[in-house]
């Protein structure tokens, strides 16, 4: 009974100091702030965001309405609502754009689209904005000290990105639709040279071009050991010293003999009529 009666006192204690937080027709604009960073000093970001999105609705213009501006979207933020924060943040930057926080709200509205950016098989429309508003930065703030970290996020997204295709282009692979693959492959290496997908691509095209020629009819063989020939070339212009070097070379000899035997027989076959 007694342990009923202290926790019921306990609730009584926190449900006061609790209802002290919340902001009350009358509170001036300071103390409606005041409670508002309160909740957001003891990490109670939901009651925050609350607090500041109603400070922000009577404090327009104001010194405090654009500090409420800056911290709900902070709120948000570490609230995890990622998508509402990168908005609010965009906000701010779009009301107060000479702000001394406008750079780091910039650059927080790119990481809100990080934080969404999900796993590299699934839709990639957030790893896209996220890249996008990290060049912004960048190009807005070349001299900012949160440009490195912006240019190793955009690194890590495309990477990515490049994933992505690199898988599509396996799958196809595995289904032996090989032309489909190596449309794929090239996508990997025109738009993302400087990751790591970029030598696989181009190794897996040459066999790919390798594969649907020798899977071809006679009539297409000859073109499609030439991409293959063709992909080799780019290979070496791309990675001479490539880790992928023996298996490429040997590639190369494959396709070599592939098409030598092609052009042979079409040979024989003219000689013939």
């Amino acid at each position: 009974m007694r342990n009923l009666l202290i926790l019921f006192l306990l609730a009584l204690v926190l449900s006061s100091c609790r209802s002290q937080d919340l902001i009350r027709p009358g509170d001036s604009i300071e103390v409606a702030y005041e409670k508002a960073m309160n909740q957001f000093v003891n990490e109670n970001f939901s009651d925050a965001a609350r607090a500041f999105e109603t400070v922000v609705s009577i404090g327009r213009g104001t010194d405090i309405g654009q500090d409420a501006q800056f911290y709900l979207a902070e709120s948000y933020y570490n609230d995890r609502r990622f998508l509402i924060a990168a908005s609010e943040y965009q906000r701010y930057a779009q009301f107060h754009p000479n702000s001394t926080r406008r750079e780091q709200a910039d650059f927080l509205q790119a990481k809100s689209y990080y934080q969404l950016s999900p796993r590299y098989r699934l839709d990639q429309t957030y790893t896209r904005q996220a890249i996008e508003q990290f060049r912004l930065f960048t190009s807005r703030y070349p001299n900012s000290e949160l440009v490195e970290e912006a240019a190793e996020i955009i690194s890590e997204l495309r990477d990515k990105l490049a994933r992505k295709q690199f898988t599509a282009a396996e799958f196809y692979m595995r289904t032996n639709r090989y032309n489909a693959a190596a449309v794929y492959y090239d996508i990997v290496i025109d738009e993302y040279p400087e990751t790591r997908w970029a030598e696989r691509s181009v190794a897996r095209q040459i066999e790919a071009y390798i594969l649907f020629a020798e899977n071809s009819v006679p009539q297409r063989q000859e073109e499609r050991f030439e991409k293959a020939l063709a992909s080799y070339d780019t290979y070496l212009q791309l990675f001479p010293r490539g880790e992928y070097r023996d298996r490429v070379e040997r590639l190369y000899e494959r396709a070599r003999r592939g098409l030598e035997e092609v052009q042979s027989r079409d040979s024989v076959a003219q000689t013939g009529r």
